[in-house]
């Protein structure tokens, strides 16, 4: 795959990530959960590799951010799931260690990082382990359902991407 059409499939996801923020984000307290996030992490870390998946995650967190749609905790937390995601595909070439990585990285790792932001910079009080199931329940949800429809699209062969093999 070349760098066109990797920056062009990553625009469409940052396009369509921003754009269904205003639809799907549900706001928890002092967070805002959007699946949608972790299904695009998942898409565009088996599609993409890391480099683009990271990418793709933090235009999205900063341009819900500038919007009003998200929230600072939208940054670790998309940002570690879909680093992890795509560092397991890669090194197994396993769509649903993709999944697990997106909820491991986003529903552990990032409700994890986001702790000291709540604590120091904002000075909300919040338990260290009182993001773990706000996170887990978006991840996993948006993950499935990436994971849902890449194994869909490559076994009916609607997706062929020229020297990789993928499996389930």
């Amino acid at each position: 795959m070349n760098k066109t059409y990797k920056l062009t499939l990553t625009a469409m996801m940052i396009a369509i990530g921003t754009l269904s923020s205003n639809l799907v984000a549900i706001p928890i307290g002092f967070t805002k959960v959007f699946p949608m996030q972790h299904f695009l992490n998942v898409l565009s870390a088996v599609l993409l590799g890391p480099y683009y998946a990271v990418a793709q995650a933090f235009c999205i967190s900063l341009l819900r951010n500038l919007m009003g749609t998200g929230s600072v905790f939208a940054f670790p937390g998309s940002m570690a799931g879909a680093l992890l995601a795509s560092l397991l595909f890669y090194k197994t070439r396993k769509i649903y260690l993709a999944f697990i990585g997106e909820v491991i990285g986003t529903g552990i790792i990032g409700a994890i990082l986001c702790y000291p932001l709540a604590t120091l910079l904002l000075g909300k009080e919040a338990t260290l382990f009182g993001f773990i199931p706000l996170f887990i329940f978006s991840s996993f949800a948006g993950a499935l359902l990436g994971f849902v429809i890449l194994t869909v699209f490559l076994r009916k062969k609607v997706w062929t991407l020229a020297g990789q093999s993928f499996k389930n």
